[in-house]
């Protein structure tokens, strides 16, 4: 925890004392929030994997990759033959099934450079890992009549730190570390352009690194799960279920609060461990919290 609490205070220091823009700001570029897939692990049809993307202009910048994220990229209208780079907030499954299909779908719709991805230690190995089972495609789709470009799947890897870890024509991206259960690195991230600033909650359990990061934004996207739904899924998931959520999660009744520090214009609720409960319930929770301002149910495809 000492450690956990160093970093955040370096963090908060360096978010801090170096928030301005190095370019100048585009006023053409309007910056929208697309919610590609709203989901957790069960398997929902009408919901997939964690994925939000950030586009400004032609620019797409995509915050987790869970299963289905190229296909609802097709949907959003959003480039299929690569984003201008990817982040991952953490190396659940949930949130990276969706990688492969990122990096070798793009390639075969037609990406040439390196794909950019940013996440904690352990995504250069992954990423190894990908490129080594997928190794007989690769062979098929270079040297057989497909014709795809030569090193068109490669990924460049960065493994990051809290911190600001990316700076481009007016688009900055901080990492802000948070708590996720048995996680040593778990991350969530602000991003501010020339007209928004946005933060991307991640997985994680209350977090007062995210609070500061969160201060008046534009845009808060955060998890949450009912809290008063989780002493009924204990007789059904074990008592060990309630210290799972409150270890890994963040409660409707505590996003609230959460949310009431941080004063965003708009909280936008994701990735809902939903235990049956029904949206009426959470935003319940979400106002008994504290938090009076505007609040959203995202759902897959939504935009803002």
């Amino acid at each position: 925890m000492r450690r956990l609490a160093s970093l955040v205070s370096l963090f908060l220091v360096a978010w801090r004392a170096d928030v301005r823009a190095d370019a100048k700001p585009d006023a053409q570029a309007k910056t929208e929030v697309v919610l590609l897939g709203t989901g957790m692990p069960r398997p929902d049809p009408n919901r997939s994997g964690p994925a939000t993307a950030i586009v400004i202009g032609d620019r797409t910048f995509l915050f987790d990759a869970g299963p289905g994220v190229e296909r609802r990229l097709a949907a959003a209208g959003l480039p299929i033959d690569g984003v201008t780079a990817l982040f991952f907030t953490h190396l659940h499954s949930d949130h990276t099934l969706g990688y492969p299909d990122l990096i070798f779908t793009s390639w075969v719709m037609g990406r040439k450079s390196a794909l950019e991805a940013y996440g904690p230690h352990g995504l250069k190995s992954m990423t190894d890992h990908l490129i080594a089972a997928f190794s007989e495609d690769i062979h098929v789709r270079e040297s057989g009549l497909e014709h795809e470009a030569p090193n068109g799947y490669r990924v460049s890897v960065h493994e990051i730190a809290p911190g600001v870890i990316y700076d481009q024509k007016g688009v900055r991206v901080t990492a802000i570390p948070v708590l996720h259960g048995a996680w040593k690195e778990s991350y969530g991230y602000r991003i501010d352009t020339p007209d928004r600033s946005i933060v991307i909650s991640g997985d994680t359990r209350p977090s007062d690194a995210l609070v500061a990061a969160a201060h008046n934004v534009d845009v808060l996207v955060h998890e949450v799960y009912p809290e008063e739904r989780l002493a009924a899924e204990a007789r059904t998931g074990g008592e060990d279920w309630p210290k799972y959520m409150r270890a890994f999660h963040t409660s409707n009744v505590e996003l609230g609060k959460i949310a009431a520090a941080a004063k965003p214009k708009l909280l936008i609720l994701h990735h809902i461990v939903r235990m049956k409960g029904t949206d009426e319930e959470i935003l319940r929770g979400v106002r008994a919290g504290g938090f009076q301002g505007r609040v959203v149910i995202g759902n897959d495809l939504d935009r803002d």
